[in-house]
């Protein structure tokens, strides 16, 4: 059984930064790609930021140049460093990641349970 927990949410003042994290565990032969999603109320869910195992990431124009995506292979953890936060960054943080849970088997797509975040102005 393969889990993703993300923590690091919590309450922020506009301009102030939060870490997110999103940890794999469970039966993992690898990780390919992993994103961030982000959900506000009312809103569909987006994509914030991904990346692949060879590091490669791409950013939602709205986050550019404030967020970061990094992973750590070695603990299969995933990170969004989110700086100059602003109130239209609130919303719920999920992570996602493409698993092979053991050798053979076929990538499933797996999500977290997602990490509120708070920006107040």
């Amino acid at each position: 059984q393969v889990q993703l927990v993300e923590s690091g949410g919590g309450l922020v003042q506009a301009g102030g930064s939060l870490r997110l994290s999103c940890a794999a565990s469970g039966r993992i032969f690898s990780i390919s790609y992993m994103a961030w999603y982000r959900q506000a109320p009312g809103k569909q869910r987006e994509l914030v930021a991904a990346v692949t195992s060879a590091d490669s990431a791409n950013y939602a124009d709205s986050v550019k140049e404030r967020f970061t995506i990094s992973r750590d292979n070695a603990k299969n953890t995933m990170y969004l460093q989110m700086n100059s936060l602003k109130p239209e960054d609130t919303a719920v943080y999920y992570c996602n990641a493409v698993i092979v849970p053991t050798v053979g088997a076929v990538r499933t797509l797996y999500w977290g349970q997602g990490t509120q975040v708070t920006v107040s102005s």
